[in-house]
């Protein structure tokens, strides 16, 4: 085990007092946050810092403040992305290079500001959503499947390289019995889609989403709905796609036509359909894994960028779960 007596150095270039200022936060508080989760103690005098604790906790203390450093040329520091950064500092990845990690950001600018992803998986997830027709994003909750996929999408309507974006979903109830749902095709389906409306909504803004949406330049389609159809010059985004059943995501997977992008996500642990369903994607996932042009990305636990519980959580569900297979 590391000793708890290590201590490090590092110095801060630029001097800058304002860059260090949205560094440390008021009173200090971003400092005393990674003090907290890596069970460090953190001091400096200017751009000069010192770092004690475990030899591990201590490196990934000086990786988190050195790629925090970076950031705050350009961005206001906030305690979310010092969870974020702490979290993307994981023992295996602190030695590399802030600034690399920086230089090979993919950025997706909205009219809202600029969307990146969080760590090498998400960033990998934006290289290949911008890069491939058909894309896959399999993980747990909380990875930011669905919310890039949306960010891709927009971006891709505001630069005109698509004339719409349709959202697809299947309707099946988390484990309840819902019954009966009032109002018109649109308004039954839309308690299912609120979290592609919720992105779509930080991203446009309100009033903008519910014009393109009256245009049909936004288009909400039950997947039950999508037989027999072509869909050319679309970003497609089919949501929640392990409630799929083979046969549905064949379907959904074929309807994809000229200069068009669909993106499926799914989380492969929450499976809402009846247990003599087998899940489309996970299907899906050994029919096509050897199909060139399309691309596959797989979130982990570490990719949650939701509440620190969250990441605990699926965890624990996934350790569980092995323990019940043995």
């Amino acid at each position: 085990m590391s000793s708890s007596n290590f201590s490090q150095e590092i110095t801060l270039l630029p001097a800058d007092n304002q860059r260090l200022s949205n560094l440390c936060g008021q009173f200090d508080s971003h400092l005393r946050q990674i003090e907290q989760r890596l069970k460090v103690e953190i001091s400096n005098r200017g751009n000069h810092f010192r770092v004690n604790g475990f030899e591990d906790a201590v490196k990934a203390a000086c990786a988190v403040i050195e790629k925090l450093f970076v950031l705050a040329k350009d961005e206001l520091i906030t305690p979310e992305q010092i969870h974020l950064a702490l979290q993307d500092a994981s023992i295996d990845q602190i030695m590399q290079s802030p600034s690399s990690l920086a230089e090979e950001s993919v950025f997706i600018k909205t009219k809202r500001g600029v969307i990146k992803g969080r760590g090498e998986n998400q960033q990998g997830y934006l290289r290949k959503i911008l890069t491939h027709d058909i894309n896959f994003g399999v993980g747990p909750a909380g990875t930011g499947k669905t919310y890039l996929a949306v960010a891709c999408a927009v971006e891709a309507l505001q630069r005109e390289k698509i004339r719409r974006i349709i959202l697809v979903r299947p309707a099946v109830e988390a484990g309840e019995k819902l019954g009966f749902l009032p109002g018109d095709m649109a308004q039954k389906v839309d308690p299912y889609l609120r979290p592609l409306y919720d992105a779509l909504y930080e991203m446009l803004g309100f009033e903008k989403v519910e014009k393109l949406i009256e245009k049909n330049v936004i288009e909400v389609a039950p997947l039950a709905f999508m037989r027999g159809r072509t869909l050319n010059d679309s970003f497609i985004i089919l949501d929640e796609a392990q409630n799929t059943t083979t046969e549905q995501i064949k379907m959904f997977l074929t309807r994809v036509g000229f200069g068009s992008t669909a993106v499926v996500t799914g989380d492969i642990t929450q499976i809402d359909l009846p247990n003599e369903r087998m899940s489309g994607l996970i299907h899906v996932l050994k029919v096509l894994k050897d199909v060139e042009g399309i691309s596959f990305t797989f979130f982990g636990v570490r990719d949650v960028v939701r509440h620190p519980l969250v990441q605990r959580i699926v965890s624990a569900y996934e350790q569980y779960e092995q323990r019940q297979e043995q």
